[in-house]
């Protein structure tokens, strides 16, 4: 039977609400959860490191949700038998000896901006455990929850700016998460389809009634209580006051240049077009705009790439027909990014990372589709430190495992921290006071870093 919902995941993670949104009652207004998060008290801290002379000061992760498959993406075998194959065909990038999936010729022409990885393995196969490798740099343990990297580049900022530091577009994956970290360092989710015509986000203007005035008392009675609350708890001697969820709110309703930030009226009908009239087009369009006004780690989810069945189908035409599958719409707003950023000289400071939790089965399924494969897939990244134009490691014949220099999740995000500025090595506090080190396991992709 085929699948009536193409965005949802095969292990029905959309009624899991892991992140979800509700509203702010201190403030009085109906902001996400992000806005209400109560800091637990028995939280410790860092000493903040992050390298303000990294190349990335910001980053841009577009996340497949549900597992791309390299096969029919980056990493084609046209000599394979047909099962294997699958229905599409490399076509030439600008970098000679570089090929990719002829349904992304925007993206192969700016290949030179681009590098990928083809060598990525895993052995996880289920949907959170490898999301949560994926996004953390460890593999999932019953004894303790991992931060995921935005939420640990936001717990070790010092950055108290009117634009949220960690912002996620669309629902994003639930191991985007705060795991030991405070709740303070979770994403404020906007919720929604940033392409539709209805499309805004919720509760960033204050409600009839709440004056500016009236905001600033709550926050003063509240700043009164936590004071009152510090004063009877124990802090560690060197600790110190993470920028709390409500001081995040306050800057948010009352900065007219911060709600600006999220507002897609205000560009053209050109580069909307340019995007793309779709979630991942208007997400990264968003996403742009965002890092543009300070945001320092954006997230924009596309689902749908858990691709069972019906593979060229969901990849190329997509349900509604015509040119509305999958990699057409990423090829378009992926594109679009790169070039929007080099343009505006903002692609040497901002990491883009594209990447979901696996790949697929070398070989097609009876359904016509491609089942979870962890043993080998592909990530792309570019800009931010970034060495564009090449390709790191190699899959064997069938695209089954690494046939040359096989990385880890633990490598890739170890080299991801080093790029934004944050030593692999520094130990953070869980609430007990257990230190934990930021990425144990991995070690630097040097040849990816310029």
């Amino acid at each position: 039977m085929r699948n009536r919902h193409p965005n949802r995941r095969c292990d029905g993670v959309h009624r899991r609400e892991l992140l979800h949104v509700g509203g702010l009652s201190a403030l009085g207004i109906g902001v996400s959860d992000w806005l209400m998060a109560k800091q637990a008290r028995a939280e410790s801290y860092a000493t903040r490191h992050i390298d303000d002379s990294a190349k990335a000061q910001a980053c841009i992760l577009i996340w497949l949700d549900g597992g791309p498959s390299h096969l029919d993406l980056f990493d084609l075998k046209p000599d394979a038998p047909a099962e294997i194959r699958g229905p599409f065909a490399p076509i030439p990038t600008n970098v000679n000896g570089i090929e990719v999936c002829e349904q992304l010729p925007r993206t192969a022409a700016l290949m030179d901006k681009v590098a990928l990885v083809r060598s990525m393995t895993s052995p996880l196969g289920e949907h959170n455990f490898a999301s949560h490798y994926l996004l953390t740099g460890y593999k999932p343990n019953r004894a303790l929850t991992y931060p995921s990297i935005p939420s640990v580049q936001k717990h070790l900022s010092q950055s108290q700016t009117a634009i949220p530091t960690n912002i996620a577009i669309a629902k994003p994956n639930g191991m985007i998460g705060s795991g030991y970290l405070p709740e303070s360092t979770m994403p404020f989710i906007v919720q929604g389809d940033p392409s539709r015509p209805e499309f805004r986000v919720q509760d960033l203007e204050l409600p009839a009634g709440m004056t500016p005035d009236r905001l600033t008392r709550r926050r003063e009675f509240r700043n009164a209580v936590d004071e009152l609350t510090r004063q009877t708890e124990t802090r560690l001697a060197e600790s110190g006051q993470s920028d709390s969820a409500f001081d995040q709110a306050f800057r948010l309703v009352q900065s007219s240049q911060a709600r600006a930030a999220f507002d897609l009226q205000q560009e053209s009908q050109r580069d909307r077009n340019r995007y793309g009239r779709h979630l991942i087009g208007h997400g990264c369009l968003m996403a742009r705009r965002l890092v543009e006004a300070g945001a320092k780690f954006v997230t924009v989810t596309d689902r749908g790439w858990d691709t069972h069945e019906d593979i060229y189908l969901r990849l190329k035409e997509g349900f509604t027909g015509g040119t509305a599958g999958k990699i057409p719409k990423l090829d378009q707003a992926y594109s679009a990014l790169l070039s929007d950023l080099a343009e505006r000289g903002l692609l040497d400071s901002t990491l883009v990372i594209l990447m979901g939790e696996f790949g697929r089965t070398p070989k097609l399924n009876l359904r016509g589709g491609r089942d979870h494969w962890p043993g080998a897939f592909s990530v792309a990244l570019a800009g931010g430190g970034i060495v564009g134009g090449q390709v790191i490691g190699k899959s064997d014949a069938h695209g089954e495992r690494p046939a040359e220099r096989p990385i880890s999740p633990a490598d890739l995000v170890r080299t991801l921290y080093h790029l934004i500025g944050i030593d692999g090595d520094l130990e953070l506090n869980t609430a007990d006071g257990r230190p934990v080190q930021v990425n144990r396991d991995g070690t630097v992709i040097g040849d990816l870093i310029g």
